[in-house]
């Protein structure tokens, strides 16, 4: 009776003062007043750090959970302990709400399972939002995501959240994302990811349900005027530009003729392809249905497929990423970049042999990104004091600007720990440095009626102008035919752009 009596003493019932409860409580305690306290400082911080998030929505909350459940278990634990002074009526617990302590622990109980309650809804839709953010995703695993963070911030989807196109609306693919992420984490984690991270995605949720909840095809018509400034690698980086006009209609029938670039889109016409790697890089048969059911394939005379091989190969319903494969984490050529950057006068295009001597440091193998930022600088700065010592004193701020842009280039497009450069992400639209829409219009796909799938490039653009400057010396507004900023006859009709144009 004396030690009954010892139990009840104290403001809350006996079971409530052991050490694992109390010591749960404790962690309990600390971690909620850390919750809010993170969650505040996230409030008011403008930039808030990727990791606060995880700390306050993903680790402290478990933690939470982890000192409740040692405060249930200490609580079981002393009755058990007790059981042998208790009476059978005695042995599961009873409320009393006459007895003090009884209302003081259910009034204490109650508050803290609603206040509980409370913030875990909040901290669960937080933990949900700030797993679904541009943060988590780019800057979770800086070292992986680092070439894809960048690359997204500087492209025509930056305002765009990253789930919008990998996830998109709906719970079916939520849950598939985050079973998904689960091992990306595993990876992370144990270093088991490759390097670089592989293209495509092959559980990529469908174009039509992602990318189409902006893009309409069916409102795609008409041409897009495209002028394009290209330098040569001389002494007085001779420019020449083409201005075209793109085909980029073909959607639907009500809004004009379905004969543009996106007349392969699944609204009039399906086109149905197999590819023989895994980039789909290599096409050998096409298959095209139009809306009154003709069909007609197309094998490839160069990579043909026999009946066997085509049984046995996987058919790929074509949609907007087989040719926009790379809408945002985009890792563009040297060449390209350097161009871009000149015609927009970021790069001083009278600085002379800056197209070859930038393209030249860009394209070298560098140990680590900061080695080759510090090595472009340094090349570049000797190539002139070297070769135009004059210069170099009198337009050194040119030079210097022009050393910035570069290394800016490089810092974009360039990632030695991932291995990652434009040669190994091909991009799908156009032909200039990947082969692009030639992976079918080759001049090679043939059908067995013997029509051919064209590479005229009247096809897809009209050339309005051509020639070196600004002002074209070749202007038509009928269209002209293609001609070669280099004499090289008619190879350019043989050949593959980007088996010259390698983009170095």
């Amino acid at each position: 009776m004396k030690i009954l009596r010892e139990r009840n003493l104290g403001r809350l019932p006996y079971f409530v003062y052991n050490p694992i409860t109390i010591t749960g409580a404790a962690i309990a305690l600390v971690s909620f007043g850390t919750i809010l306290f993170v969650f505040i400082t996230e409030l008011i911080t403008e930039s808030p750090k990727p990791y606060l998030g995880l700390i306050a929505y993903v680790l402290l909350p478990g933690v939470l959970f982890i000192g409740l459940f040692f405060v249930v278990l200490g609580i079981i634990l002393e009755r058990r302990r007790e059981g042998k002074l208790l009476t059978s009526a005695d042995r599961y617990p009873k409320i009393d709400l006459n007895d003090p302590r009884h209302r003081r622990l259910f009034t204490l109980f109650s508050v803290s399972t609603l206040t509980i309650l409370l913030f875990t809804g909040i901290g669960s839709f937080k933990a949900y939002e700030y797993t679904d953010s541009v943060q988590f995703c780019g800057k979770m695993c800086h070292s992986v995501m680092q070439p894809e963070f960048t690359a997204y911030q500087h492209s025509p989807h930056a305002r765009v959240l990253c789930v919008q196109c990998h996830v998109g609306p709906g719970a079916d693919w939520f849950v598939r994302s985050k079973l998904s992420g689960t091992y990306q984490v595993y990876a992370v984690l144990f270093d088991k990811y490759p390097r670089p991270i592989p293209t495509p995605i092959t559980n990529l949720r469908p174009a039509q349900e992602t990318c189409e909840q902006c893009h309409w095809p069916q409102n795609f018509f008409s041409e897009k005027k495209v002028v394009k400034t290209y330098f040569k690698k001389d002494e007085e980086n001779t420019p020449w530009t083409i201005t075209m006009l793109m085909k980029i209609g073909g959607g639907h029938q009500e809004t004009g003729p379905t004969s543009g670039i996106h007349w392969h889109m699944n609204i009039a016409n399906t086109i149905t392809y197999a590819a023989a790697d895994t980039q789909k890089q290599v096409i050998p048969w096409v298959r095209a249905e139009d809306h009154q059911g003709n069909i007609i394939e197309y094998m490839s005379t160069e990579n043909p497929m026999s009946d066997e091989e085509l049984g046995a190969a996987k058919k790929y319903r074509m949609d907007c990423m087989d040719c926009h494969n790379r809408p945002t984490h985009i890792f563009y050529p040297p060449d390209a970049s350097v161009d871009e950057w000149m015609s927009l006068g970021r790069i001083d295009s009278t600085l002379p042999s800056i197209k070859s001597t930038a393209v030249e440091a860009l394209v070298r193998p560098y140990t680590s990104q900061q080695s080759g930022i510090d090595t472009i600088g340094i090349s570049i700065r000797e190539f002139y004091e070297s070769q135009y010592p004059e210069l170099m004193e009198k337009r050194k701020s040119s030079v210097e600007k022009a050393i910035g842009e570069v290394q800016k280039i490089y810092a974009r497009n360039f990632f030695p720990s991932m291995k990652v450069t434009w040669k190994n992400y091909p991009n799908n639209v156009g032909h200039l440095y990947y082969v692009g829409c030639f992976r079918c219009h080759d001049g090679k796909h043939e059908a067995k009626d013997g029509k051919i799938l064209s590479r005229d490039c009247n096809t897809c653009h009209t050339i309005l102008a051509q020639g070196p400057g600004v002002m074209e010396e070749e202007v038509s507004l009928e269209g002209l035919r293609f001609r070669h900023p280099e004499d090289i006859g008619e190879a350019w009709m043989e050949m593959n752009c980007s088996e010259c144009h390698t983009g170095e």
